[in-house]
């Protein structure tokens, strides 16, 4: 406890927060909504902006795909990396590089025509700032909270981020059809810059000393032992490297052309991927009060549903029921991305973490610049609505896919008292039930 708690418990107060939201579980929530605001305008208006430009669909599946690329190059480096140094100085610094990317972006389409090569260079150099920021970010994350609170924690934690990805979205899509994508783009920039600077004061004085390793690719082999040896692990990795791609397609290149031409621009789209981010928001707030006691099974029940935008988008249907399938979609999906950082929180020794989340954001993201690049040339092969159908039909056989592995059905969440018993974490142990988050992909 800190002298500020003393004060408290002394003058007879209740806390202003509870007690698991401690310092650096609130100055990651404050500067993740700060980023998810600036964020999701700024997917919107990176796709209009190469269609403004003169684009067409296969030119916002190459941009997609250039910010995708370094992520399945750099991830798993990212996560070595910030297993071995301060992650929050890993985070800062990404933040540093994002913020650079998305100003020069801006200025581009600002001051004048920009072309496509310049619009993937500095989208790429974005997805670079991404992939030594996100597994240091669920690792401090993850490394934030302890005990039986941590489902709640992140549950909220994820609430707050969607609540602001909500905002972002609407805001985004709104801001591009009224002043035009550059300035959604600078406004990004600015809360990289903000998020960078509330980073900087995360403390790591806490989180214990790790044991130098053999190197790099030591530490790396490590990490794969530690998925490897998790069939539940793997499986959904797996899983997701296939449903993420599909859906980053439809939502990259699709979306943005369905939405020009038939529900009226930027902003109807806007509206839809705001109601997504509505929905993850009603998932954490449902997320924060329902344990479910097969942390897996009913988390990968729930992405079935992931399945309905593309079908949504293949009809296509008006803009008002687009709206309540996407959001349908984000309450089911939150319902995974808590049960599913429930499982790393709860499986994955600290130490690990950011190298457990670089291989889980690595097959999240590998396939997803192919599928981003194919997008246009299968829309020309095939046809837009038939490649949409496509999407839907693969997210629903590879979810029904993992439902196969028994550790999927059967890993079960933990109770205090078998924890405090010091009951080993086995997958489908009946260890009945107690309490998680995790950016599920280019989702989350």
């Amino acid at each position: 406890m800190n002298s500020a708690d003393d004060l408290t418990a002394a003058s007879g107060r209740r806390p202003r927060r509870p007690s698991w939201a401690g310092r650096n579980y609130s100055l990651l929530t404050a500067s993740a909504v700060v980023t998810h605001l600036g964020s999701h305008g700024a997917l919107i208006a990176a796709a209009f902006a190469v269609l403004e430009a003169g684009g067409d669909g296969g030119d916002v599946g190459l941009v997609a795909a250039a910010r995708t690329l370094p992520l399945v190059l750099f991830l798993l480096i990212g996560g070595a990396l910030a297993d071995r140094l301060p992650r929050h100085h890993v985070m800062v610094a990404a933040n540093a590089l994002n913020c650079l990317s998305q100003g020069l972006f801006a200025l581009l389409v600002l001051t004048g025509e920009p072309q496509l090569w310049q619009m993937m260079l500095l989208t790429a150099l974005g997805g670079t700032g991404q992939a030594f920021f996100s597994p240091a970010a669920e690792g401090m994350l993850l490394s934030s909270v302890q005990g039986e609170q941590a489902g709640r924690a992140f549950a909220v934690f994820r609430m707050a981020m969607q609540g602001a990805a909500l905002g972002g979205a609407a805001l985004g899509g709104a801001m591009v059809a009224a002043i035009g994508p550059g300035w959604v783009l600078a406004a990004d920039a600015l809360a990289f810059a903000v998020a960078a600077a509330l980073r900087s004061f995360l403390d790591v004085s806490g989180v214990p000393a790790r044991t130098p390793g053999g190197g790099m690719l030591a530490d790396l082999r490590e990490g794969w032992r530690e998925v490897a040896g998790r069939p539940w692990l793997w499986g959904i990795v797996v899983q997701f490297s296939i449903a993420n791609a599909v859906v980053g397609a439809a939502d990259a290149v699709y979306g943005p052309l369905v939405a020009r031409d038939h529900l009226g621009g930027a902003a109807p789209w806007g509206l839809a991927l705001g109601f997504f981010a509505a929905g993850t928001v009603g998932g954490a707030l449902l997320m924060t009060r329902w344990k479910p006691r097969r942390l897996l099974l009913a988390g990968t029940l729930c992405v079935f549903p992931l399945a309905l935008p593309s079908a949504a988008l293949a009809v296509p249907v008006p803009v008002g029921v687009l709206c309540a399938v996407m959001f349908l979609t984000g309450v089911t999906l939150e319902v995974f991305g808590v049960s599913w950082m429930t499982a790393l929180h709860q499986e994955i020794p600290e130490d690990k973490l950011s190298r457990v989340s670089a291989y889980d954001w690595f097959g999240s993201v590998a396939m997803v610049p192919l599928a981003t690049a194919l997008a246009g040339p299968a829309e020309q092969a095939f046809g837009r609505a038939p490649a949409l159908w496509g999407c839907a039909t693969l997210v629903v056989v590879v979810t029904a896919a993992v439902l196969c592995v028994p550790d999927v059905r059967n890993l079960r969440r933990r109770t205090k008292e078998v924890a405090v018993a010091g009951a080993p974490a086995v997958p489908g142990a009946d260890s009945g039930s107690a309490d998680a988050e995790r950016p599920v992909g280019g989702l989350g």
